[in-house]
């Protein structure tokens, strides 16, 4: 880091990557802010530096400071992190010590308290104790725990959809299928394949089968569907087109000459788009040329990604989808997973926070085996309609899809 580097972070003061920290401070209080920040996605502690951003510099020899930091590092920090140190002589020969925290995979990170052990998250500029559901997210994060896997308490077999289930194992896994009358027959191989689960002496449908194939998931998981609004202008409004919440399964329910019977929740999805942005019209070489407003194969990858990845411990929160006169935007509560960036996925990495989903909706047929959809199904796609790149934005609380509008008939 350089000299000017060091007075940008001083002048910006404490934010959610940054901490000031004075070195004579308990090891059990460093040992928190490093947790916290360990459990966001790193940062910054900067030591001999007061909370008002003013350096009164280290305590002790910088040798002696390094020692001290990587003792609290590996004795009051679970499991044990070692961060980047350096040092920076500020004026007047005051020395300012930096930890640099990179995000890793083994969180949560706990820090001692005494004789316990607590997980410590970043919220803005403070650093304060996780609650229960956020600590099981951080387990989530780095794979630890698969919330797609946990039982909803209260469902059983009759609260799942038999009619799609037949479907699926029968044509989709084009395997043999029990007796529709057979529960016990259905409980084993539910559980077999993760849509079920024994819990507390009953078998009862995972989060991942009641979202599949629940006959009325958001009763058990009001976070399963969609928000759904059609402005008219740019902007969010209080006027629009169409409001609506989607719900159901994921799965559809297909005929055996594989038509649609019942629309899962991907067809909710774009016939609603298709509804409020039908396809336009205009004249090419005298020829009168239809054009779709968005390009379907965008929509529908875009739409089954945000089915498929989001973060579903996120209670009560469904996923929005809003039109807009110039674009559509999706948005998926939650951080992306542990390790995955915008960069990794333009470049078609594989990854997935719900294995369950993605495999039975790949089992649909609404995923490539390649993990290749964002880049072919959704960013080429646009390149080859020569129209503006469709933007993918991630933060601490969302991840958002747009896709602009495409209007031009000589792209079609």
């Amino acid at each position: 880091m350089l000299k000017t580097d060091l007075a940008e972070l001083l002048a910006n003061a404490e934010n959610s990557g940054v901490e000031f920290k004075r070195d004579d401070v308990h090891p059990d209080s460093l040992a928190k802010e490093i947790v916290a920040l360990a459990n966001l996605r790193g940062g910054t502690i900067l030591l001999g530096v007061e909370d008002d951003g003013s350096v009164s510099g280290l305590t002790r020899a910088p040798q002696a400071a390094e020692t001290w930091v990587m003792d609290v590092c590996r004795g009051n920090v679970q499991p044990p992190l070692i961060p980047y140190w350096e040092t920076i002589t500020w004026e007047r020969d005051r020395t300012v010590g930096i930890i640099t925290i990179i995000e890793a995979g083994d969180k949560p990170y706990k820090a001692r308290r005494g004789s316990a052990w607590q997980t410590f998250i970043r919220v803005g500029s403070t650093s304060r104790e996780a609650t229960r559901d956020e600590e099981a997210r951080l387990y989530q994060q780095s794979g630890m725990i698969r919330y797609e896997l946990k039982p909803v308490p209260g469902a059983e077999l009759a609260d799942l959809d038999m009619r799609r289930l037949v479907a699926y194992f029968l044509r989709h896994r084009q395997q043999d299928a029990p007796d529709a009358s057979d529960a016990g027959a259905w409980q084993r191989l539910l559980l077999n394949t993760e849509l079920m689960v024994e819990a507390s002496g009953r078998v009862t449908p995972t989060v991942g089968g009641m979202l599949l194939f629940g006959r009325a998931p958001s009763r058990f998981l009001p976070q399963a569907g969609f928000t759904v609004v059609a402005f008219e202008g740019l902007e969010k409004d209080y006027a629009a087109k169409e409001r609506a919440t989607l719900r159901g399964p994921m799965a559809p329910l297909l005929d055996e000459k594989a038509e649609l019977v019942e629309a899962g929740l991907v067809e909710q999805a774009l016939a609603f788009v298709q509804r409020n942005a039908p396809p336009g019209a205009g004249l090419v070489d005298g020829r009168r040329i239809t054009h779709s407003a968005f390009p379907v194969e965008a929509i529908r990858e875009a739409v089954v990604n945000a089915l498929v990845h989001r973060d579903y411990s996120i209670a009560g929160t469904d996923i929005e989808l809003s039109l807009f006169a110039d674009r559509l935007e999706i948005v998926s509560p939650g951080r992306l997973p542990n390790t995955i960036t915008v960069e990794r996925m333009r470049t078609g990495c594989r990854y997935a926070r719900n294995e369950l989903l993605k495999e039975t909706m790949r089992d649909f047929g609404y995923l490539e085996a390649t993990g290749m959809g964002v880049p072919r199904k959704i960013i080429s796609t646009y390149r080859k309609l020569e129209a503006r790149d469709p933007d993918l934005i991630a933060d601490e609380a969302q991840f958002i899809v747009r896709l602009w509008r495409v209007d031009d008939p000589k792209r079609e």
